[in-house]
């Protein structure tokens, strides 16, 4: 599974994901940290990475967009406010929790993390 962390969460994220065996790369990384949403959808779907993003308004309305336009992406993974913003691991092992399912990528898909209990 190959994802993209938008500037919205932090790198320690991405290297907890790492540990997890996921191939990261983060806005910060490939220095798109000023992009705005559309143009960070648009570099991770040509990366053919899924997006990983607490942005949630602006990535449904994205989704709806691109179903509406038939414009592909290689998936919107987005975290819910419910996260706080320094839990790191909790957050990391919820995605990575969430992805399991789709080793094999989540093309067109947009999929919500939930807290684990």
């Amino acid at each position: 599974m190959k994802v993209y962390l938008d500037e919205a969460l932090s790198p320690t994220i991405a290297e907890l994901l790492r540990e997890h065996g996921i191939d990261v790369s983060t806005a910060q990384q490939v220095g798109n940290a000023q992009l705005d949403d559309r143009a960070q959808l648009a570099y991770a779907t040509r990366e053919g990475r899924a997006i990983v993003t607490s942005n949630v308004v602006d990535f449904v309305e994205l989704a709806h967009e691109a179903v509406a336009t038939n414009t592909e992406h290689a998936g919107i993974v987005l975290v819910p406010s419910s996260f706080r913003g320094d839990e790191f691991p909790v957050i990391a092992d919820a995605i990575f929790e969430a992805l399991k399912p789709y080793r094999y990528g989540l093309r067109g898909l947009v999929l919500y993390v939930k807290r684990r209990k």
